[in-house]
């Protein structure tokens, strides 16, 4: 026998052993079923590539957390007060009206599932669309006195990130402290010049999970997909917007770039600076929530009451899921529900199936065209069966939709990072904000009635004529569904 052969040999045989070990695993880790088979089935049916298919984006941080909460130090404060206010929400301290009772169970799960504390004496702006959420940012950026801090998925070469840059260096160069955590994946054309002359200027600028090609493995499929802004702790940004130029302009051949953000003001910013310092020190092993000036509470005079809720894989419960999952199953008139990528996973979809069924208006509104063609065919996979329930399914037309956004009977509202779908319930960190305030939810509800007149409501009459080659691309892109 030559040499190759026996080269050959080995390695299908260490090949076949590393499959039949991390199969083994798989099974070990107790995942939803249909995840196991379907990872297993990448590994049998796709060999090699299936193999680093897995090592990219199959590893369970779940179960093997990438950092402890522990290493943070003293973080009993954060449990004492989650405690505390469940007793207050029982005797019934932070719920204002009767009609308002529903909401007791959504608060209580997101203090017990992630520690959302609630906060009262807030203001929270809706700013819609590019065009009102940059100029806000920056006129908030040019007011900072003592810190700024930026958390963000996509920094992007252009026109937006040239004038953001210009204002925190010139913050910088004034003394104003400036902290920017960027994902390392989403922002991988952020050019190292633009990183280097921040830091030159006084930025303290760094990755989230940098991913380099001896690293890869761990780190890829966990990014960083938060956005969040906070100045001074007084006042904070959270919503779907990066900053690239096609969330101002749009995306030439599809339209305009629809998107929800907020501007909030009081109490609730120290709840994003949390999150944000939270963050910091995962990159930088440095604590800062033992500083008092990063943790002001800074009091509003609205009486908006609101919770924070983040979630990621290192976290102990899907709590974004657990908190979409409630905000449906707690709906007696209506759920809006405004979505980019919808891949929900069966209990998701039952609840969504359920409420309909049991006489809930339901609506989602998906883009009629969107950035990612696998998303965009396994989403379609599930309109039949939504149809099927009486669940209304609304195609925007005028270009993409990515406002994340859900609302109940106008009473409760959730606007943040987080899809409906596995990646952002399971593998990436989210922040989202819970707002318990009529006229805001009101608000949101209008805006999303709003878009639907830039939309066209399907019909199952209609669907069921749509090509065999359609059928064919949504029975193919949902085979990846649990795997998205």
């Amino acid at each position: 026998m030559s040499w190759s052969l026996i080269i050959q040999y080995v390695l299908i045989v260490s090949y076949l052993l590393t499959i039949v070990s991390i199969t083994f695993s798989i099974v070990l880790e107790n995942r939803n079923p249909v995840r196991t088979l379907a990872w297993i089935g990448v590994l049998v049916f796709v060999p090699f590539i299936g193999l680093l298919f897995y090592l990219y984006f199959g590893v369970n941080y779940r179960k093997v957390k990438m950092f402890s909460m522990k290493g943070l130090g003293d973080m009993k404060w954060l449990q004492y007060m989650s405690e505390d206010q469940k007793q207050r929400i029982k005797k019934a301290e932070f719920i204002q009206k009767e009609d308002m009772e529903e909401v007791r169970k959504l608060m209580t799960l997101l203090l017990n599932n992630s520690k959302a504390l609630l906060t009262r004496y807030n203001k929270v702006e809706i700013l819609n669309n590019g065009n009102e959420t940059f100029p806000a940012i920056f006129t908030a950026l040019c007011k900072a006195r003592k810190y700024i801090h930026l958390e963000y998925y996509i920094l992007e070469p252009g026109e937006l990130l040239d004038r953001l840059i210009e204002i925190l260096m010139a913050k910088a160069k004034a003394g104003v402290e400036v902290r920017i955590i960027y994902d390392d994946v989403g922002s991988w054309g952020l050019p190292k010049k633009y990183r280097q002359e921040m830091r030159e200027a006084g930025i303290q600028i760094y990755p989230f999970l940098p991913v380099r090609f001896h690293k890869i493995a761990n780190k890829a499929n966990y990014r960083n997909h938060r956005k969040i802004i906070v100045i001074d702790g007084e006042t904070a940004f959270v919503g779907g917007l990066n900053f690239a130029d096609r969330y101002l302009n749009g995306v030439p051949g599809i339209g305009v770039w629809r998107d929800t953000h907020l501007k909030v003001r009081g109490e609730v910013a120290t709840s994003l600076q949390t999150v944000f310092l939270i963050d910091w020190y995962f990159v930088r092993q440095e604590l800062l929530l033992n500083r008092e000036e990063y943790l002001p509470y800074v009091r509003e005079d609205g009486n908006v009451i609101t919770q924070v809720v983040s979630c990621g894989p290192d976290s102990d419960w899907a709590s974004i899921q657990q908190a979409y999952f409630t905000l449906i199953n707690m709906a007696r008139k209506y759920v809006f529900i405004s979505t980019p990528y919808f891949m929900p996973g069966e209990t998701t979809l039952n609840c969504l199936k359920a409420a309909a069924m049991g006489g809930v208006d339901v609506r989602i509104m998906l883009p009629h065209r969107t950035d990612s063609w696998l998303t965009h065919w396994c989403t379609r996979s599930f309109v039949e069966e939504l149809l099927a329930a009486g669940v209304k399914v609304y195609w925007y037309q005028k270009g993409i939709n990515h406002s994340k956004v859900i609302v109940v009977d106008g009473i409760v509202a959730s606007v943040g990072t987080a899809n409906v779908d596995m990646r952002s319930f399971d593998q990436n960190f989210e922040v989202n904000l819970i707002v318990y305030e009529r006229n805001f939810a009101r608000d949101i509800a209008a805006s999303f009635m709003e878009d639907l007149k830039e939309s066209r409501e399907e019909s199952m009459h209609r669907w069921k004529f749509r090509s065999d080659k359609d059928k064919v691309r949504e029975s193919v892109a949902r085979l990846f569904a649990p795997l998205l």
